[in-house]
């Protein structure tokens, strides 16, 4: 039972802790969080089609390059 008491005090003691700290942090505001999403999209999409075209532009050369020594 004392086992019990002191896992009990210290997941209290745990989340009070964890309480004070979520008080110190600076959160985003509705702005920031608005704009670099748009960023983060943005470069999702670039980055995703720079990468299937150089997928198509390499595919395309190996192929041409078996088709010469095939």
């Amino acid at each position: 039972m004392n086992k019990k008491a002191k896992w009990y005090k210290r997941l209290i003691s745990f989340l009070k802790d964890v309480r004070a700290e979520l008080k110190k942090v600076t959160w985003p505001s509705r702005n920031e969080v608005y704009s670099t999403t748009i960023v983060v999209i943005i470069a999702t999409v670039f980055f995703g089609l720079y990468l299937y075209f150089m997928d198509l532009i390499f595919s395309w050369v190996l192929n041409q390059i078996r088709g010469l020594f095939g």
